[in-house]
């Protein structure tokens, strides 16, 4: 297994903070957007048109859907059940299953290149070990582990004395790696947690399914201010993440998005809409 230092040892990162947007070359700036940017910026790292990148997002009130879930038997009757309590629902185009965001929650994407020589357990290993280095002066509790109970359940689920405050998915274009951890920052989780069972229980019933979506218990998650026991926000949690990549590179650069890039993004936004479509006319 590689160190995770050697996976993050460029010496120049590009640092990208879409966590305020509102828009993005011209188009209302939603989830599908966010997932449509991160692969167009794989393909400009994989190329080599660009330095490894960290992207911050946020989005309100959002449900991210992974795949499988789009498939659970009673989905028509789910999506609006989220959207009724003032949620968006989108579909993602990597791993996992649901997620709920809003204000208080913290995405990160580290998007490197040379991943075909990288094992996915080691890009993930990377992110488990960027986020106990980067909130070190915080805790030295974070651990990874599948919470069972949680939302999005999977080996690199981070928790705090078992309780979950963070999951990471990972997507692969070319020889580009998206890895994309969302961190609950502030914010009730229980709420999120229940809202999240309460689509489950009406998307599945009690039907079979081929696949085995969580039984979610909204007990075994909670934020990092309620794990920490004080008050943090989104905006000192980005000073966290500038400041652990600063220890890491030797500069740090904002760079506009080029003419490829949204081209590549372009595309891809058509192509995380067309696989949207269904879920859109639910909501």
């Amino acid at each position: 297994m590689k160190n995770w230092k050697d996976i993050i040892s460029h010496k120049t990162f590009r640092y990208i903070d879409h966590s305020n947007e509102q828009k993005f070359n011209g188009e209302i700036y939603s989830a599908i957007t966010s997932f449509a940017i991160d692969d167009a910026l794989a393909l400009s790292v994989s190329d080599e048109l660009s330095p490894p990148i960290i992207r911050l997002w946020a989005h309100p009130e959002t449900i991210v859907l992974g795949i499988p879930d789009a498939k659970l038997p009673y989905i028509d009757e789910g999506v609006p059940l989220l959207s009724a309590n003032g949620y968006h629902v989108v579909v993602r185009n990597s791993g996992g299953l649901a997620v709920a965001l809003d204000q208080g929650v913290l995405n990160i994407s580290l998007i490197l290149p040379g991943v075909k020589h990288i094992s996915i357990h080691d890009c993930y290993e990377a992110m488990v070990s960027f986020i106990q280095y980067m909130l070190r002066d915080l805790t030295d509790s974070i651990q990874a582990f599948e919470v069972v109970g949680s939302y999005c359940p999977g080996d690199y689920d981070l928790s705090i004395n078992g309780r979950k405050f963070a999951g990471i998915s990972q997507r692969r274009v070319k020889d580009g790696a998206s890895i994309q951890i969302y961190l609950d920052v502030e914010g009730n989780s229980y709420e999120r947690a229940t809202l999240i069972r309460q689509f489950y229980d009406i998307s599945k019933k009690d039907e079979e399914t081929k696949f085995t979506y969580p039984t979610v218990k909204p007990e075994v998650m909670g934020s990092l201010s309620e794990l920490l026991g004080i008050n943090l926000s989104v905006e000192e949690m980005k000073k966290h993440v500038y400041e652990a990549l600063n220890d890491f590179s030797e500069h740090i650069v904002e760079i506009d998005f080029s003419d490829k890039e949204l081209e590549a993004f372009s595309k891809r936004h058509e192509q995380m809409k067309k696989r949207n479509e269904s879920i859109a006319e639910m909501q």
